[in-house]
């Protein structure tokens, strides 16, 4: 413990230094001005609070200043934005209660892959190369196609600028031996520039419950590797290229049932990126982009005494995407972007018969226009032509009405869609241990008669009819209505949302084995949603002390459970009682692991005299539960399941030494809280990182 002692010592210092210190008063105005530039949410430059949607946006400063390392961290901080583990540990993201499932990342504006269950677990991406992050509320669909059915995270690298040579190097080192090593270098030369990032992070791993055999997180070290090139061959003509290499190693060993399992698990990504932007006129722009991005993941157990093979898994994902865009601006400076492309998607994975693969292709197009002065109105759609599934047509259309020089209103609606994936429609896993089998949807038929002829099959309780139509996409509308305000030192926004989605995809027996387990396979019948308020807002007390805070009310139910529960047709066993009991509308707590509440607070106080800063950022969740515990199929006041609401700090302080060196300390999650249930939170987790800028 003398490593956390020592942070605790130095990081009391530092506050009390600086809250000694004089403050000098400095104008942040034009450099916030700069950073709210949205490109993610109509693909052309925007100020973020001209938009009429909602957007957020975290910059490069708020990033450092924060002492994060990983995107999960980052995003864990902002309104309406909650990071969730899966049973694996993978941390997604939720937005306005949608789950990770529904979430596009990018890149750059190019998408990642790698789901194994949907999920889509954002501890992969470093943030040490970030310019800033921009996360797309609400569906998406009309500019980026499937997955972007509950919004979009859009992560932008930065561009170099000055010829000369830049850049930073830095280390940081925490419990549980966890450190991060970043070096960033970047220089523009005339036409030509380029940036070169590498990061490695590890850790030994920890364990939250030291009663059971092996650890919560084991041990794990991974790599990720970016370089970028950019080249202007005229005023008129530019190229970019960025290459990405992500690579992880992990201990998977762990102890089920007595048995001890030993192994590892190795990630690997990378990712290829060429654009061409040509500016015909001051008019027309053209962007002409490739991209091409492979995901391997591999695990393999075998038994610690015997050395058999118990676990042996392979997950091999491609994409490959060449897309056109154009932009036409007109003399009034409304705009006119168009677009067409072509997906190539592939997968071969561990309980597929064979590698499998889908082809799309797509068309958008998306007018940006003010009708009136005040009024700005942003209209759009995106038709897909998809190898698996129906047709889509996604249309969206977004209003900002500027009602005052500092208050304006603003309305989007919009279509969202997600394609059934590769592990819904061909997925083949039957579990050893307990004997259950799942099925995807295109298969389903075939390997059923298959079992049927093996004599593994006792009956068979769907009609054959219901598995020949095509799985439907999962689909959704979306609302967002609002109110913004802004004035010099003070912002605040009010955006009231829903979400409705029809045909999600989920399992459902559709046979019993003589063993007495279950077949089940993947059909279209859920109906829910999610609706609630988030308010931000920031206030700037001086030039040197600013404030945020933030909070989320969510609602997020299934349509039919709720219609089920207002009929008096579900049951419970009351725990104190013990007597069954019809569960009532209020008793209906909602989908899983939502919370009604969330909330966060955060002081950014600048020491411009002593070249130091403080933070404090304060989280709250309430409570939620995990799962049905009294077997109704849905949560109610009843289950056992329930993590209560909780309270987590992070504080970070930051020193400038000799012009180049600044020196931080921190401590995330300060009150040491801790559930067995989050394996993400470990406790108390001090660090200290030195960064050299050049």
């Amino acid at each position: 413990m003398k490593f956390e002692s020592l942070i605790t010592c130095v990081l009391t210092g530092l506050v009390v230094v600086s809250g000694y210190s004089q403050e000098k008063a400095i104008d942040t105005t034009m450099v916030n001005e700069l950073q709210e530039v949205v490109l993610t949410a109509t693909r052309t430059k925007r100020q973020l609070s001209s938009l009429p949607l909602p957007v957020t946006i975290v910059s490069q400063e708020v990033i450092k200043q924060s002492g994060t390392i990983r995107l999960n961290e980052i995003l864990n901080e902002q309104t309406g934005i909650i990071t969730v583990a899966d049973e694996s540990g993978f941390e997604g993201v939720q937005i306005q209660g949608i789950a990770s499932d529904y979430i596009l990342i990018l890149i750059d504006g190019v998408p990642l892959v790698g789901r194994k269950a949907g999920n889509f677990d954002v501890n992969r991406l470093t943030v040490g190369n970030i310019k800033q992050v921009e996360v797309v509320k609400g569906p998406s669909s009309s500019l980026y196609g499937s997955d972007a059915l509950g919004g979009v995270i859009n992560i932008i690298t930065e561009k170099p600028k000055s010829d000369v040579l830049s850049g930073n190097a830095s280390y940081r080192i925490g419990s549980y031996t966890q450190q991060d090593i970043n070096v960033d270098i970047k220089q523009r030369i005339k036409k030509f520039g380029y940036g070169v990032f590498a990061n490695r992070f590890s850790s030994e791993g920890y364990d939250l419950n030291p009663d059971t055999a092996g650890q919560t997180v084991n041990p794990f070290e991974n790599y990720t590797f970016n370089g970028r090139l950019y080249y202007d061959f005229s005023d008129r003509f530019s190229l970019f290229l960025s290459g990405r290499l992500y690579t992880q190693y992990q201990d998977a060993g762990f102890t089920a049932n007595t048995t001890s399992l030993e192994g590892d698990s190795e990630e690997q990504e990378w990712n290829g990126h060429v654009r061409l932007d040509h500016k015909w006129s001051d008019h027309l722009t053209t962007q002409y982009e490739f991209y091409y991005t492979n995901y391997n993941a591999k695990e393999q157990l075998a038994d610690s005494a015997s050395g058999d093979i118990v676990s042996d898994s392979d997950f091999d994902q491609h994409l490959l995407r060449p897309e056109i865009r154009t932009t036409y601006t007109f003399k009034d400076r409304s705009k006119l972007t168009a677009g067409i492309g072509f997906q190539y998607d592939q997968l071969d994975r561990t309980f597929f018969d064979k590698q499998v693969d889908f082809n799309s292709q797509y068309a958008y197009a998306q007018y940006d226009t003010n009708l009136i002065e005040r009024l700005n109105i942003i209209a759009g759609a995106r038709f897909d032509n998809h190898s698996e599934y129906n047709n889509q047509f996604s249309p969206k259309l977004a209003l900002r009405y500027k009602i005052t020089d500092v208050l304006a209103a603003k309305a989007s609606i919009g279509y969202g869609f997600k394609a059934p994936d590769f592990r819904q429609l061909y997925f083949d896993f039957t579990n050893s241990a307990v004997g259950y089998t799942v099925l995807g949807y295109n298969v389903a038929l075939e390997k059923l008669n298959e079992l049927q002829a093996q004599g593994q099959i006792l009956d068979v309780v769907v009609p054959e009819s219901s598995l020949q139509d095509p799985l439907e996409a999962e689909s959704s509308i979306g609302y967002n209505v609002g109110l913004a305000y802004k004035e010099k030192r003070w912002n605040a926004e009010l955006n009231l949302f829903r979400n409705d989605f029809k045909n999600l995809i989920d399992t459902r027996v559709i046979a019993r084995k003589t063993n007495g387990q279950n077949v089940f396979s993947y059909f279209n019948f859920d109906e829910i949603y999610t609706t609630g308020l988030e308010l931000n807002t920031n206030y700037r007390i001086t030039d040197n002390v600013r404030l945020s805070a933030g909070y989320q009310l969510l609602y997020a139910f299934d349509k039919q459970k709720e219609k089920q529960v207002k009929n008096g047709e579900v049951f419970a066993r009351d725990p104190e009682t013990n007597q069954t009991v019809v569960v009532s509308r209020s008793e209906y707590f909602g989908l899983v692991n939502r919370s009604r509440h969330n909330a966060n607070f955060k002081v950014f106080y600048d020491i411009v005299s002593a070249k130091a800063n403080i933070n404090l950022r304060l989280l709250y969740r309430s409570k939620y539960a995990l799962f049905d515990t009294n077997g109704n199929d849905l949560i109610d006041d009843y289950d056992t399941s329930f993590v209560d609401g909780f309270v987590t700090a992070n504080i970070a302080a930051s020193k400038t030494f000799y012009e180049n060196f600044t020196l931080q300390i921190g401590a995330n999650n300060l009150f040491d809280y801790t559930e067995d249930n989050i394996p993400t939170l470990p406790g108390i987790q001090l660090y200290a990182k030195l960064n050299y800028q050049f």
